[in-house]
């Protein structure tokens, strides 16, 4: 039997179609409901729309990746040259059979295959957006810039092309890290462009100390790091090199190899050299994101405890939750043998402390000095 080409552009077309009928619905629902409100407001509504649903595209990559499906077609960008696997499903059998646990079955198939359906509706939604805000933001002469939402469009043509190179790379890790990476950045800058409508709509940015905003953008970066150090453990499958906690292997500081654990350019399971990866590596890689996690959880309780006293009750209250989720979902992950549904949870803990952290720092500035007669004026409580 030929070798399956890795690209194959053939069912793009029924790809792109499937897409956009997927987003019909949801795109039509928000639209005429706002459909009274103003240019803002629509795009706004638009907007958190699309945030939605690439928060469950992230969530569903999670999914994709932790089942073993990432390879579940072949090639990209559909399966087998096929638009689903209901029209490969001989191959799929061929191939199945001549390994029944995979990496592909008819399962995983369908699993990747879903996976690129709803990615592509959300590139036909951002598509939407960028084209709607360039056209409103003409004829209304909005004060958000639709530079903001033609970037937006620019990424996630990037995210698609990380997405065909995972397949094709056979799960990389560095470009599934990527992946994954890029997926919650396109969470960012959609949060971006919600509270930019918000404000064009007439809502205030909350006004929160110089300290206080100085620690939002601290957290904010050190949170990236983590979530890219969560990304390499998950993609170099290091999650269960620790099987205790608050220990690993019996020890506070068990044997690691720094140098192997991080070096990013090389196949799955193996060292630049070609050579399996060793145990220690696993360790290193694992440890570093359990000891970044106390800095990074412990930074955020202290920075959701600065926004409550100012004020700010809702994204601290937020941001406290989510920051006892990861440790609950992490620990869970740990001390149980990383269950399915505590690893995508951990996944989705992530970009929901991005999103939050991004809705925060846009929708917040710092306050202007203070005179001595009003240091101790009233901060404006932040809104939802």
């Amino acid at each position: 039997m030929d070798l399956q080409p890795l690209y194959d552009l053939s069912p793009a077309l029924r790809l792109m179609a499937m897409g956009a009928a997927i987003a019909f619905p949801p795109l039509a629902w928000v639209w005429l409901r706002n459909r009274q409100g103003g240019p803002a407001q629509r795009l706004q509504a638009l907007t958190l729309l699309t945030l939605f649903l690439t928060f469950d595209l992230v969530l569903f990559g999670a999914f994709t990746r932790l089942t073993d499906s990432g390879l579940g077609c072949p090639d990209w960008p559909g399966c087998y040259g096929q638009a689903s696997p209901v029209g490969a499903r001989v191959q799929i059998s061929e191939a199945q059979a001549a390994m029944p646990t995979g990496p592909v079955t008819h399962g995983k198939a369908w699993i990747e295959m879903i996976h690129r359906y709803l990615a592509t509706s959300v590139g036909v939604l951002i598509l939407t957006l960028a084209a709607a805000s360039w056209w409103q933001g003409r004829r209304d002469r909005l004060p958000v810039s639709p530079w903001l939402p033609a970037a937006t469009l620019a990424w996630v043509c990037v995210q698609g092309a990380f997405g065909a190179l995972t397949v094709t790379m056979k799960l990389f890790p560095a470009i599934v890290t990527l992946h994954l990476l890029g997926g919650l950045l396109l969470l960012a800058l959609l949060c971006v462009q919600a509270v930019a409508y918000r404000h064009a709509a007439g809502r205030v940015p909350v006004t929160v100390k110089p300290g206080t905003r100085a620690l939002l953008v601290v957290a904010f970066a050190l949170l990236w790091m983590q979530v890219a150090l969560g990304g390499w453990v998950s993609t170099n499958y290091a999650v269960l090199a620790c099987s205790d906690f608050p220990t690993c292997q019996g020890s506070w500081w068990p044997p690691m190899d720094f140098r192997q654990g991080f070096e990013w350019w090389r196949e799955l399971g193996k060292t630049g050299s070609g050579e399996n990866i060793g145990f220690a590596a696993l360790t290193a890689i694992h440890y570093t994101h359990r000891l970044m996690a106390v800095a990074v959880l412990g930074l955020l309780g202290w920075l959701a405890f600065r926004l409550a006293s100012e004020g700010a009750r809702t994204p601290a209250r937020v941001i406290a939750a989510l920051a006892a989720w990861q440790l609950l979902t992490g620990l869970s992950n740990v001390v149980l043998g990383w269950p399915l549904l505590a690893a995508v949870g951990h996944t989705g803990g992530a970009a929901g402390l991005v999103v939050a952290l991004t809705w925060t720092l846009a929708d917040s500035r710092a306050s202007a000095p203070a005179r001595a007669s009003a240091r101790h004026a009233p901060v404006q409580e932040l809104r939802a």
